[in-house]
């Protein structure tokens, strides 16, 4: 039931794509946060393209006080989530805006954002309802707080017992199609 995000260069050939696929990579990853990942410019083709090949989304790990110059671009993209529930206060209504039109957004890391995260899981579950899905971001290792056990009963304690089932489980089975 495990799945990958990976990040890769444009260049990758469709054979090393569906190889990769093969060992359960589901996503492909731009990093615009500290980089390493493909150029923004490649971002819509080479998201186009492993979507049309294999149904992969792209995942941006994204301070989200950037995403309101990327909005139309997110979406125009067949599938896209924000990573660590956009990591900003400050961009968190443009999160909001891109999960009411269809953009996932990870409920992981929550060590690393700026803001409460109950009011923020909140209001993300209130536009959107499978917008959510949780993550671990294990090993935390850059995180000034690792994951921790009580950020599972968050989850629980802010949506409730069917909240929280479709935020831990279902809306990422349903989106990663595990």
């Amino acid at each position: 039931g495990f799945v990958g995000v990976t990040q890769l260069p444009a260049s990758v050939s469709d054979d090393e794509l569906q190889k990769l696929d093969r060992h359960g990579v589901r996503a492909l990853r731009f990093n615009l946060k500290r980089g390493g990942s493909e150029q923004l410019d490649k971002l819509e083709p080479f998201a186009k393209r492993v979507h049309e090949l294999l149904g992969w989304h792209a995942e941006l790990y994204v301070d989200s006080r950037d995403l309101q110059a990327l909005e139309a671009k997110l979406l125009r993209l067949p599938e896209v989530s924000i990573d660590h529930l956009g990591l900003s206060r400050e961009g968190l209504p443009t999160v909001l805006r891109l999960a009411e039109r269809g953009v996932r957004v990870k409920a992981c890391g929550f060590g690393r954002v700026d803001f409460p995260v109950g009011p923020a899981l909140q209001a993300l579950y209130a536009a959107n309802p499978h917008a959510l899905m949780f993550g671990t971001d294990l090993p935390s290792t850059r995180a000034p707080r690792p994951f921790q056990a009580d950020d599972l009963t968050l989850i629980e304690d802010v949506l409730g017992e069917d909240g929280a089932q479709m935020v831990l489980w279902a809306n990422a089975r349903d989106f990663y199609r595990v």
